[in-house]
């Protein structure tokens, strides 16, 4: 998307990857790989999952959004300070107002308390979500996610088929669904007709979860709105110049753009 973007609008702009999977890094290695790109000249970098969190200590300074949250996925080198700043939370509200008008906002549970659903649930807590259970694997992160926000509740395991009886929405802000990870964030079973679904996976571009849901009648949100306009500030933030959506949402469905470009760091 930044890659094409950049040309439709006539600027040079690389974009490279920088997985450390493949790069056979370990996490602790972040703070290098971002001096690294400092020292380099990268104008900045877009940071994914596991790193959104783990990346502050590595900066100079947040953004207001992004202390707001405790939560990064864009980096910006000016004058040799590094800024964090999250874009996550505009792609989802984007998408969400676009994609959900309407939706029961009564009762909502968000799956996952790391960088990405410290956005999300900012993002729900603000457009009005009357009552917010978060659950997480790691039920301290869940709290420490309600704390900073200072709104909604912890879910515990036990709790979530209770919750789901009864809610009108569900996002899945982890990364299960996935291709890495497979399966489905709550058993399928939990989602009934009538409620919403909201993924931010966006690859694949339905989620075992949104096929399940959407075979029941439910409503459906995918990850690529989200994808698309957390991309759209970040593009914005990079390089100062205002990019088109429907442009980038266009780069993004190409056969050419990479399912991996939330992954990837611009230049």
């Amino acid at each position: 998307m930044h890659i094409a973007e950049g040309a439709r609008i006539g600027i040079a702009y690389d974009y490279r990857l920088v997985d450390f999977d493949r790069l056979g890094l370990a996490d602790s290695d972040l703070g290098s790989a971002v001096a690294g790109a400092r020292r380099a000249g990268y104008a900045g970098l877009n940071i994914t999952h596991p790193f959104k969190e783990r990346v502050i200590d590595c900066l100079d300074a947040l953004a207001p959004e992004a202390a707001s949250i405790g939560a990064v996925n864009t980096v910006t080198f000016r004058d040799g300070v590094a800024i964090g700043h999250n874009t996550d939370m505009y792609g989802f509200a984007e998408s969400f107002r676009l994609g959900m008008p309407g939706a029961d906002l009564r009762s909502v549970v968000l799956i996952g308390a790391g960088g990405a659903g410290m956005a999300v649930a900012r993002v729900l807590l603000d457009t009005g979500v009357g009552d917010l259970a978060v659950a997480d694997l790691d039920p301290l992160r869940a709290e420490r996610l309600v704390k900073r926000l200072g709104a909604g509740r912890v879910a515990s395991a036990n709790q979530i088929d209770v919750l789901m009886a009864t809610a009108t929405g569900l996002v899945n802000a982890t990364p299960i669904g996935m291709t890495k990870y497979p399966g489905t964030p709550i058993d399928p079973a939990l989602l009934r007709p009538g409620m919403w679904v909201a993924d931010i996976v966006y690859f694949p571009s339905e989620t075992e979860l949104l096929a399940k849901a959407k075979a029941l009648g439910c409503r459906t949100l995918a990850g690529a709105g989200m994808a698309v306009f957390q991309a759209v500030k970040a593009f914005e933030i990079i390089t100062g110049l205002q990019p088109d959506a429907d442009s980038m949402a266009g780069h993004f469905r190409s056969p050419g753009t990479s399912p991996e470009a939330a992954a990837r760091t611009p230049r």
